[in-house]
């Protein structure tokens, strides 16, 4: 399974990140699980240059420019000059923020013009009675791989976040039964996109209110390739649980 740490604006101290960056080396030495940390991009080319260890580096975000005189701006040239190895892209609150689907798309052609691999977030606002949800996420998943080339379809992986499940505790997070339900569905909508057999590869993770309470249950009987974890990823102690709590569910 992959396990996506993503820090946010959670780590502002090298001393931090540092402490969290070796604990995230001493747990992908005993687990069969890939870990992919996103740390703020001033702190990635400290960790992620000329880094050897099983951990990868993912950029949170990158910028539309290409580069050139955009004071400022974080390129996905730059991020893979740092290390990193992924980028999300769509992220809730960079949706927020203002990227529309549009600049969603754009950003996914810079990041494999880098050679990056792409972690494309998708998810609703809230859940209707008539199953509109469903048509949201497809036009989100459908319009951001559009200009995309078979390939490169194939290489995105989806990471569901519903924003109503984001920020609750555990029990009030997203059940088994709901995300089986929703991996089932973008798989179904991934296969329409990607040619052949090529589908069958597409990896699908789920981000909200991940904690050491519900993962294993998560993991369990929903078929998802992993996890996108937000707060719970810098605290070293329950981050470390998670994992774990993955590995004997593995």
């Amino acid at each position: 399974m992959l396990i996506v740490a993503n820090w946010k604006a959670y780590v502002e101290d090298f001393a931090k990140a540092k402490k969290l960056v070796a604990t995230s080396k001493r747990l992908a030495l005993k687990s069969r699980d890939t870990i992919i940390l996103a740390p703020p991009a001033p702190l990635m080319g400290a960790f992620a240059a000329n880094n050897k260890s099983r951990v990868a580096f993912a950029a949170q975000d990158v910028s539309l420019t290409t580069g050139g005189a955009k004071t400022g701006e974080a390129t996905a040239a730059a991020f893979a000059a740092a290390g990193a190895s992924y980028a999300l892209i769509g992220h809730s609150e960079r949706r927020a923020a203002g990227d529309t689907n549009a600049l969603v798309t754009e950003k996914l052609t810079r990041v494999f013009a880098h050679g990056l691999i792409p972690i494309l977030c998708v998810g609703e606002h809230e859940r209707d009675g008539d199953g509109r949800y469903l048509a949201f996420i497809r036009e989100e998943i459908t319009t951001a791989l559009a200009p995309l080339t078979p390939k490169e379809r194939a290489k995105v992986i989806v990471a569901y976040e519903p924003l109503w499940a984001i920020g609750k505790t555990a029990d009030a997070a997203i059940g088994p039964n709901d995300l089986a339900e929703m991996t089932l569905y973008i798989r179904k909508v991934l296969a329409e996109l990607v040619p052949g057999k090529s589908a069958s590869h597409s990896l699908v993770l789920y981000g909200g209110s991940v904690e050491p309470g519900n993962i294993r249950a998560l993991a369990a009987s929903t078929s998802v390739d992993g996890f996108l974890i937000g707060h719970a990823s810098v605290d070293p102690v329950a981050f470390s649980i998670l994992v774990k709590q993955l590995e004997r569910q593995s």
